[in-house]
């Protein structure tokens, strides 16, 4: 499933707005707060622009119709949430529930 979404993240045009060029400007771009750190719901608005490029219907459930090549796995927003909760945790090192610069720019663990 999250290899799925990935694929699929990858063959969609990210629009000027949602483009970064270096490491700080991911913080800067999901830290819609300001408070200089990413939440797990901000997190997931951020990384969730896949899915939701991809779900026409709005349903929160992606067929394979709606999957590049019209190939895959159902793949219901419940599931795709609690990946990236997972991909969330395993980046946040110290475990203080908010990933600051460093730990974003990190691969998870």
């Amino acid at each position: 499933m999250a290899f799925a979404l990935a694929m699929a993240a990858s063959a969609i045009p990210l629009a000027a707005s949602a483009q970064v060029q270096r490491t700080g400007d991911y913080l800067q771009r999901m830290d819609t707060d300001s408070d200089g750190r990413v939440s797990l719901a901000e997190y997931q608005q951020w990384m969730g622009y896949a899915f939701e490029r991809m779900d026409r219907d709005g349903d929160g459930v992606l067929v394979p119709a709606e999957l590049p090549g019209g190939r895959g796995r159902t793949v219901h927003l419940a599931d795709h949430r609690e990946t990236l909760a997972a991909t969330f945790r395993r980046q946040d090192v110290n475990g203080d529930g908010v990933l600051d610069a460093r730990e974003l720019a990190a691969p998870p663990q």
